[in-house]
């Protein structure tokens, strides 16, 4: 079965050859893959994307005699109204959009070249299987969020009924028994200093009682209270949460649930949870901006180095290196209301001893962005992912923000 469905609205005064002639004629233009429908509605709602291709003029009436019966099988959707522009078909599509409108109903008309379309519609077939996916989420608060983070809580319950995101509180002792129940390994590190060779095994220790808890609460994702580790086990969760990530297994730092949430959004989308890291300099005329961290997915970089952790010390931070290039910073606040997204260039990373480890330097493509960060900042950690993706995360969001 295809992800995509594309069922028709034709008006009976129209001749049924000409119609299906014209139909192959388009369809097959799009270069897109699809189960064809026709005017068989019965499994409408069960693709990632649906569409109805209005074919022609005069078909206004029948949409609205089918239209109880699929508001009955996926209410609060969006309809999906195509057309080619032929045969009045355009005008039938307005009308119908404008009375769903008048309903409070959501819709879109796919009109325009077909690039055009084409493009639309695999953005929205990617948005639509990134939605289907946070419907079946589970994300793990491991500990509250650091006392420092004030502004980065979530409203649990606006996070499930806009997204379909479930948030579970597991209190950070149940991963110190994990922790002190799973033997300690000797780790092979050679060419690393010695205080790193030593403090490798209890980090993978934290690793394998990471990897525990989230099989055991059926997790996709977790935020840890990572701080509290270097008292309770003298280490750090920045060498789990980089494997984690770099598994498919979201992990974000210091009980940051906004960060965690923006982190699952942006694996959804393009199959990588980012880097979460925080402003650490601003220039407000260039855009440039160092944003660091002690950890990232491993499957970000091209290489990297062990360190200890910036602020203790102790226990095995990563230094990673990610290829310059095109990136997008993303953040959604808590209640998943407002967001910042912003497209730029990464054009080095760098290795300053008095910085967390990893730690890059974006220009935004538009300057003026960066007055968002000293305005109106939606917490202090932002998340980095590699590729322009602003369109892709615009179209998302949007669906948090009807």
């Amino acid at each position: 079965m295809n992800n995509i469905a594309i069922y028709t609205l034709t008006s009976e005064l129209h001749d049924t050859q000409a119609v299906s002639a014209a139909t192959q004629e388009f369809l097959g233009s799009l270069n897109i893959s699809y189960d064809f429908r026709d005017n068989d509605y019965s499994d409408y709602g069960s693709h990632p994307l649906d569409i109805i291709y209005v074919r022609t003029g005069g078909a206004e009436s029948i949409f609205l005699r089918l239209l109880p019966v699929l508001l009955k099988k996926t209410a609060g959707t969006t309809f999906y109204l195509l057309t080619s522009g032929k045969s009045n078909s355009l005008a039938a599509s307005l009308e119908i959009l404008s009375y769903l409108r008048q309903q409070g109903i959501s819709g879109e008309v796919i009109h325009g070249e077909a690039a055009h379309i084409s493009q639309r519609i695999n953005t929205l077939l990617c948005v639509n299987e990134a939605l289907q996916k946070l419907k079946d989420c589970k994300l793990g608060v491991v500990g509250k969020p650091s006392d420092w983070l004030i502004s980065s809580t979530a409203d649990y319950h606006v996070v499930k009924r806009t997204a379909g995101i479930e948030l579970t509180d597991i209190p950070m002792k149940e991963l110190l028994d994990d922790i002190r129940q799973i033997p300690l390994e000797e780790v092979q590190a050679e060419g690393q200093e010695q205080h790193i060779r030593e403090a490798l095994p209890g980090a993978q220790q934290i690793y394998h009682a990471l990897k525990t808890l989230a099989e055991r609460h059926q997790l996709q994702g977790l935020t840890l209270r990572c701080f509290d580790l270097l008292t309770a086990v003298h280490n750090t969760g920045c060498m789990a949460l980089a494997q984690l990530n770099s598994e498919g297994i979201v992990a974000g730092c210091e009980g940051d649930i906004p960060t965690l949430l923006t982190m699952t959004l942006t694996q959804a989308l393009t199959g990588l949870s980012g880097f979460q890291a925080n402003p650490a300099h601003i220039n407000p005329e260039t855009g440039e901006i160092l944003l660091a961290h002690c950890t990232i997915p491993l499957n970000m970089v091209e290489r990297y180095e062990l360190d200890t952790h910036f602020e203790s010390g102790i226990g095995v931070a990563i230094r990673g290196y990610i290829k310059p290039g095109p990136v997008t910073i993303f953040k959604v606040s808590g209640d998943l209301r407002r967001h910042f997204i912003a497209e730029g260039e990464l054009l080095r990373c760098e290795g300053k001893p008095d910085l967390c480890r990893t730690q890059t330097i974006i220009r935004l493509n538009n300057p003026q962005q960066a007055r968002y960060f000293l305005t109106e900042p939606i917490g202090n950690h932002h998340v980095v992912v590699p590729g322009h993706v602003g369109a892709l995360m615009e179209e998302l969001v949007k669906n948090f923000q009807r």
